[in-house]
């Protein structure tokens, strides 16, 4: 062992690397089971409960198969109300007047009437039943009104039909339950498609594996497959499950899991994820984790989770819909009342207040978030970003800051040689061969720097004889005939060996790790080591720069070493030499400064952090991918995924905006026009033209959702 100060210095820095590498901060523990509480919590009050899945002691259903039995049960009772509706249409007055055919018998008016109980009653048993509800819950929405509507229609025809002076509106009714029904349907459909998304995730699992046995190879269903478990995995087949690859070589196809495009090269020791596909050779693989621990079903877990939670922008949704049925109901009271103040009839009075009614129902409006949500989820999934927290990703829109842990997250968590300096006459290159040669059989992360940078520059290996370790100093041996040494700053002191270079000075300065070569007793050259920062990273801290938002570092790592990054990425500002405890305390003071914080860290060590930042986000790959205490999870180790979050944050609102806005200002003219205001210019709308009219606005609604790109 050799390159630091001594022995322990060198083992207490690679301990404190795998430290931070595996994150696992005295702070973490608790504050990850109290934010997991408060997710739960939040769920439990957001999402659907119990009851809603569960009743009567029957099996639950999941989210999806709720909305499917309900999409079923609309499309159902559209199919059975519109057949229904074609003899009301051929029995009305004002339908056989326009289409000039006359169609009457005895008691026509009760089959009519019997007809349209029917529509009435099994059309609109959903409205009527959502009524109940939205009144218990004190909070009258979309369904009070569409079910003020139709029932006001159905009892004053009713009325008519046995004696009161009047006309019915039947056909109107008909039509009304009929588009609102088809309307409800689409919507089903709509919410539905996230959810097949899931579906289609749950499909990439492969239902067989080859189990390798003492009496030869078994043909097992995947839900049999335990943790130990070795398996074979043929070319083209997918992995049955996530494990570690004990045999052979491959590339794998993870794209439909990770959004990584390019096939990814697998060797023994390394994590493969369930789901994805075998390209090359066939391997054995260890099975690691089965079932719901899969990485493939915590995606559709996390990925339902943000489906069924609700967000900021959906309340003040809810809360437009309720205030708008209290404007409909009370501009259809002042409709009547003006209609009956200027001496029109009851019934065209009555006729004006249902349309009302019906063309300012907030069907659109209802639509407007959950479609946005429903899309966004999807996208995000698809790009390897999963939402945890739907309030937390709709903050991101508005994000100042992002701080970055520094090791795993901007670097890569193992050294890379960013420096050769010939100190003699001897060529860089001669150098790295020297050093490669005596460190090739070092396992320690500084030895295999040097050994991967001159595989990088394929540089041929010299024959080390009469190699030894000088414990604490460094390491010697025959290379060539000549006595080489690779050693510490503080062995080339004690030597008499030490040269003043103001290129040595500024690495040094720069916190880098510095080793030196010795050749037959003279000092040859110096090798600066540094940990790797990611590619990746440059081009991310750039986009933010370009976004207008700032990017700082946290690192428990020295302020020259810090600084030193942060010069190389031309960060905003860094925070060094700070423990996991105080990292939330940084995210805090740039709070306190007024600043919106995002947090990008494991996820571990950096949990108090991440639940103090206004969004938490986790960067991790592979099974890591399900920690507790972020609100957004990447799940490659690709810091550029920050941008695209954000950018999805932004698109997602702003396409919940414009709907919110359409749905909304959309009655702005639609009340008026509905209340008669242009009856002077003989244009009157009927109640079923203003259910095609708020129809037609749940479309565009719709339409303007599915054109949501991150």
């Amino acid at each position: 062992m050799k390159g630091g100060n001594n022995e322990e210095e060198r083992h207490v820095k690679h301990e404190a690397t795998d430290h931070e590498n595996h994150k696992t901060g005295p702070h973490s523990g608790r504050n990850h089971e109290m934010h997991k509480g408060h997710k739960m919590e939040e769920h439990d009050k957001h999402g659907h409960t119990k009851h809603e899945h569960e009743s009567h002691g029957k099996p639950k259903h999941s989210h999806a198969e709720h909305h499917r039995m309900m999409m079923e049960d609309f499309k159902r009772r559209f199919i059975v109300s519109s057949i229904l509706t074609i003899p009301i249409l051929l029995l009305s007055p004002l339908i056989q007047n326009f289409f000039g055919f006359k169609l009457t018998f005895t008691g026509d008016h009760y089959v009519l009437f019997l007809l349209s109980a029917m529509v009435y009653f099994y059309g609109g048993w959903p409205f009527l039943r959502g009524m109940q509800d939205e009144l218990k819950k004190k909070m009258p929405g979309m369904m009070t009104l569409i079910a003020l509507a139709i029932t006001v229609a159905f009892s004053y025809s009713v009325a008519v039909t046995f004696g009161l002076p009047g006309k019915t509106f039947y056909w109107e009714l008909a039509t009304l339950i009929d588009i609102m029904l088809l309307g409800h349907y689409i919507e089903m459909r709509s919410v539905l498609g996230a959810s097949r998304a899931l579906e289609e995730l749950i499909k990439l699992m492969p239902t067989e594996a080859h189990l390798i046995t003492p009496e030869g190879i078994k043909d097992v269903p995947v839900s049999e497959l335990k943790k130990g478990d070795v398996v074979l995995v043929k070319p083209g087949e997918k992995i049955p499950s996530d494990g570690v690859v004990i045999e052979g070589e491959t590339s794998v196809n993870e794209a439909m899991l990770t959004g990584e495009s390019k096939p990814v090269y697998k060797k023994p020791g390394d994590s493969v994820i369930g789901g994805s596909i075998n390209l090359e050779g066939a391997i054995k693989v260890r099975i690691e984790k089965t079932g719901k621990d899969t990485y493939l079903m915590q995606v559709v877990e996390l990925v339902r989770q943000a489906q069924e939670t609700r967000s900021r922008t959906q309340d003040l949704a809810n809360r437009a819909a309720f205030y708008l049925t209290l404007i409909a109901i009370t501009a259809g009271s002042i409709t009547l009342g003006t209609w009956l103040y200027m001496g029109m009839p009851f019934v065209f009075a009555l006729e004006r207040m249902v349309t009302v009614m019906v063309i300012t129902c907030p069907h659109a409006l209802g639509l407007a978030v959950p479609l946005v949500v429903s899309v966004s989820t999807s996208i995000s999934a698809k790009k390897g970003i999963l939402i945890r927290n739907r309030e937390a990703f709709e903050r991101a829109k508005d994000v100042q800051v992002v701080v970055f842990d520094k090791t795993g997250t901007l670097t890569e968590g193992k050294f890379e040689v960013t420096d050769v300096i010939p100190l003699e006459d001897v060529e860089e290159y001669e150098i790295l061969k020297y050093a490669a040669a005596l460190e090739a059989h070092s396992s320690h992360p500084i030895a295999q720097g040097i050994v991967e940078k001159a595989k990088e520059l394929n540089l041929e290996s010299y024959e080390v004889k009469e190699s030894k370790v000088l414990p604490g100093k460094g390491v010697q041996g025959i290379i060539n005939g000549k006595e080489v040494f690779v050693v510490s700053p503080n062995f080339v002191k004690e030597n008499g060996l030490w040269k003043d270079d103001k290129r040595v000075d500024k690495v040094l300065e720069q916190g880098k790790t510095v080793v030196f070569l010795i050749i037959d007793g003279k000092l040859a050259g110096a090798i600066a080591l540094a940990d790797k920062i990611r590619p990746e990273s440059r081009e991310a801290i750039k986009k933010l720069h370009e976004m207008g938002i700032k990017a700082y570092m946290l690192t428990g790592d020295n302020a020259k070493v810090a600084k030193w990054v942060a010069e190389e990425l031309g960060l905003d500002g860094f925070f060094a030499e700070v423990l996991p405890h105080q990292k939330s305390e940084k995210v805090k003071e740039l709070q306190e400064n007024g600043f919106i914080v995002a947090m990008v860290g494991d996820g571990i060590n950096d949990a108090p952090a991440l639940i103090q930042a206004d969004v938490g986000i986790a960067i991790g790959a592979g099974t890591d991918v399900a920690i507790e205490s972020a609100d957004i999870i990447l799940v490659k180790n690709d810091p550029r995924d920050v941008i695209t979050a954000i950018h999805l944050a932004r698109a997602t609102y702003g396409k919940m905006v414009q709907n919110l806005a359409w749905a909304t200002g959309y009655n702005t003219f639609a009340i008026p026009l509905a209340a008669g205001t242009l009856y002077s210019y003989g244009i009157l709308l009927s109640p079923a033209v203003g259910a095609l009219l708020m129809s037609l606005s749940t479309v565009i609604v719709a339409i303007n959702a599915r054109f949501l790109k991150a």
